[in-house]
């Protein structure tokens, strides 16, 4: 059947001497694999760029509702065109990272309109926004967490010492006796941003080296609650381009 939707890209790989396929989160079907021809050429009719991570795209294809399907593409043009994502370096690679993070968790292949305006919120934040977006991935991951499931818990008392228990997902009073936790300083940053808007997740101060741990403890957090979920190499861009 024919099919007319939005969709954001996740990841796209080349195929062939000119074609890719792109595995493209749609908003009436979820995420699928569409493979498109001839876009890598001078005069392609869907151009190469339209596939980069994190494009917003409205899309025509011939889809088969079935597992693991390879669907053909077979109109594509731009649904929202970012002005400052492709030309900002930071900007380019917060939007790398929530594309590899997007793809390694979300799996559904059914609508959830719910998930794609929270991912185009974000993305449009990322976009527009003046204020610094430093902390800007560790607020992504705090929220998309509850989308997939495992959002962290837990009693929070604001004048409560509390260490956050990555294998149980919880904040706790008591030491874990394990080693997988975070210590009540970067507890209560975690929290600051668990239960800040999106405009205001600057506002959380933080150090570069704190950002950092933060950012390996909440990896963790998704290793031990996302199956499959390894591998993850955006992190290592983010460290050297983020204040």
């Amino acid at each position: 059947m024919l099919i007319k939707t939005r969709g954001i890209v996740f990841r796209t790989v080349k195929y062939g001497e000119t074609s890719v396929i792109a595995d493209i989160f749609t908003e009436d079907k979820g995420l699928h694999s569409f493979i498109a021809g001839s876009v890598r050429t001078a005069k392609a009719r869907m151009p190469y760029n339209l596939f980069q991570p994190m494009m917003v795209v409205e899309l025509v294809a011939y889809f088969r509702d079935e597992p693991n399907a390879l669907n053909r593409l077979k109109e594509v043009r731009a649904s929202e065109v970012w002005s400052r994502i492709p030309f900002d370096i930071r900007r380019g690679a917060v939007a790398l990272f929530l594309a590899e993070i997007c793809r390694k968790c979300i799996q559904e292949t059914e609508e959830n309109r719910d998930l794609m305006d929270f991912l185009l919120d974000n993305l449009r934040w990322l976009d527009q926004t003046t204020t610094p977006i430093a902390n800007m991935h560790l607020h992504f991951l705090l929220q998309l967490c509850g989308f997939l499931g495992f959002q962290p818990q837990g009693d929070i008392d604001p004048e409560a010492v509390l260490f956050f228990d990555v294998k149980e997902g919880v904040f706790c009073l008591e030491e874990p006796l394990h080693g997988d936790y975070l210590p009540p300083d970067l507890s209560a940053r975690m929290i600051a941003l668990l239960y800040s808007p999106l405009e205001q997740c600057h506002e959380v101060q933080m150090s570069r080296s704190e950002r950092k741990a933060l950012l390996q403890k909440l990896l963790q957090f998704y290793q031990l609650h996302v199956p499959g979920f390894q591998g993850i190499h955006t992190p290592e861009i983010l460290e050297m381009i983020m204040e």
